[in-house]
């Protein structure tokens, strides 16, 4: 049995996620581009998962491909180091945590990209 965020629809935590980025002056463009450097799904893509309301689990699962420089991603979230999860589901979605908050701490764009 997986964690209960495994199974919460995706589009249950987008509008958290775009209000965390809006509330500190980034936009929801911003956190679509995230949210699809991660993930590989484009625009249309994304919308239809919302639109579906596929959990996290189904969310990263049917996810186009995980960017291979996502393994890039470290820091602390919610107390863990994210490059030491071992759950491969739990640490795409505090990938995914520490990119939103890492737009809404205001770090430039190619940064947060890892490009």
């Amino acid at each position: 049995m997986g964690h209960r965020i495994f199974n919460t629809a995706f589009s249950q935590i987008y509008p958290l996620l775009v209000q965390k980025a809006e509330r500190k002056g980034r936009t929801k463009s911003e956190v679509d581009t995230v949210i699809c450097w991660l993930t590989g799904y484009d625009e249309a893509g994304l919308q239809a998962q919302i639109e579906r309301n596929v959990d996290f689990e189904t969310f990263f699962r049917e996810a186009p491909q995980i960017n291979p420089n996502s393994v890039k991603i470290t820091g602390v979230i919610c107390g863990y180091r994210v490059e030491e999860i071992e759950d491969p589901l739990m640490q795409k979605i505090r990938w995914l945590d520490k990119l939103v908050d890492e737009l809404a701490k205001g770090k430039p764009m190619e940064k947060i990209l890892r490009s």
